[in-house]
């Protein structure tokens, strides 16, 4: 195989196809290169997909493509070994003008991959892009398993460790305190349970998001997802604090699992779906260096990943428009080196991708550092409540006596109105 395109791009996730639909409808003629069997095999997330960025490409998105629910509920849960603080937010407002919808990626991919098939993309899979070919400091095309691929631009769409940023010389190795291992389960629930369950309409879902519990003490959150006839529950944590808990990540699971708090929604389930993956969780200070000579870098190759609002799809859709945008630049004014590729990092500032992400950089660094946030404070909050509602003959003011004893017993109050202040800062100022 030794062939030449204008666009090669390495991934076929939602940041190499958005690339590939941008640079095909502007007749540009595109490779994607995909080592699963179909798109979408080798990629998983925690479930949610937001609607914004894909409906720049595909403007009837939510009638047209495979969602599972779209969500109307937002939990937020805090777990300690046996107890569970839940806030839950529920607005009609969503249910006609929702942001998030879940989705299972084998089948939204496949969907999404055609698009760019209908578009003019070739897409060909079971392939496995090796590293980058690079020609007087110029990535010229793509070495792969099956042979050679040219190109005037290739696009690295090709997840965390990506092998084509890497051998380009865009990073050196990825730290294992900016990637976090995710691993999710999707399990069968009869749809009538799961609306009955969660008090939901036909097509409404549910998003839980869960600190602590089996995760004490790691950087990382679980999470609950309703899907039509099926649950995606999980959980993602920092590589280096899973090594350090001395805990397999099946382990982990299974402790989130049998927690009291979520085994009733599962019990009576059968396991579909067992998918493991890696994130990106460094934020902006982990950005590679995004464009080299004939190369851009997108979606978690780029590490684009939103921790503090648990995003990165939408942000992955986003970089490979703005890459097609370049490229279709690139090919205009016939240039392909860095002075013209450097369109992209422009492109992204302009977005609501690097915006975000520098607004909210302090937010890794705070979260990684302070792992009271994921021990002492759920521990702290279910004593509160704990004391609250034990009804006795004791006076009011006794407890509140001993709501402050536990509290400043536990984190001293210095260091609490420290943490609180950092984090307020992390993401207000």
């Amino acid at each position: 195989m030794t062939e030449k395109f204008d666009v090669v791009i390495v991934g076929a996730g939602p940041a190499g196809i958005s690339a590939a639909i941008t640079t095909a409808r502007a007749k540009l003629n595109t490779l994607v290169i995909e080592r699963g069997n179909i798109p979408g095999e080798k990629n998983i997330f925690g479930g949610i997909i937001f609607r914004h960025a894909f409906e720049k490409l595909v403007p009837n998105f939510v009638k047209v493509a495979p969602l599972e629910r779209k969500v109307i509920e937002y939990q937020y849960w805090l777990l300690t070994e046996n107890s569970c603080l839940k806030i839950i937010f529920r607005d009609d407002y969503f249910k006609d003008k929702p942001s998030g919808y879940t989705a299972l990626r084998a089948k939204f991919d496949s969907w999404y991959a055609k698009v760019a098939e209908e578009a003019g993309a070739i897409i060909i899979t079971r392939t496995t892009a090796l590293k980058p070919i690079i020609k007087d400091n110029q990535v010229i095309g793509v070495e792969t398993d099956r042979g050679e691929v040219y190109a005037n631009i290739v696009i690295a769409a090709d997840g965390v460790n990506s092998l084509m940023a890497k051998h380009a010389g865009l990073y050196k190795r990825r730290k294992p305190n900016q990637v976090a291992l995710g691993v999710k389960e999707v399990i069968e629930i009869h749809r009538t349970k799961i609306e009955e369950t969660f008090n939901l309409g036909i097509d409404e879902g549910v998003a839980c998001i869960m600190y602590g519990g089996p995760l004490r003490g790691m950087t990382g959150g679980g999470f609950l997802y309703t899907n039509r006839d099926s649950l995606s529950l999980g959980f993602g944590a920092l590589l280096i604090d899973i090594a350090n808990s001395g805990k397999r990540p099946n382990k982990i699971l299974e402790e989130l699992k049998n927690h009291p708090s979520i085994y009733p929604y599962i019990k009576d389930g059968n396991l579909k779906e067992y998918s493991a993956h890696l994130i990106p969780e460094g934020g902006y200070d982990a950005i590679p260096q995004l464009y080299t000579n004939g190369m851009l870098v997108a979606g978690d190759a780029a590490m684009f990943v939103n921790v503090l609002e648990f995003r990165g799809t939408d942000y992955a859709v986003e970089s490979g428009i703005c890459a097609g945008k370049t490229a279709i630049l690139a090919h205009k004014v016939k240039d392909f080196s860095a002075n013209t590729l450097k369109y992209y990092k422009k492109l992204l500032e302009n977005s609501f991708v690097l915006a975000d992400l520098k607004k909210f950089r302090r937010i890794p660094h705070i979260i990684e550092k302070n792992k009271a946030l994921f021990t002492v404070y759920p521990e702290i909050i279910r004593d509160v409540f704990r004391i609250w509602h034990s009804v006795n003959e004791e006076p009011g003011k006794l407890k509140i006596k001993k709501i402050q004893k536990t509290i400043f017993s536990k984190r001293n109050p210095v260091i609490l109105i420290k943490d609180l202040v950092e984090l307020i800062r992390g993401v207000i100022f």
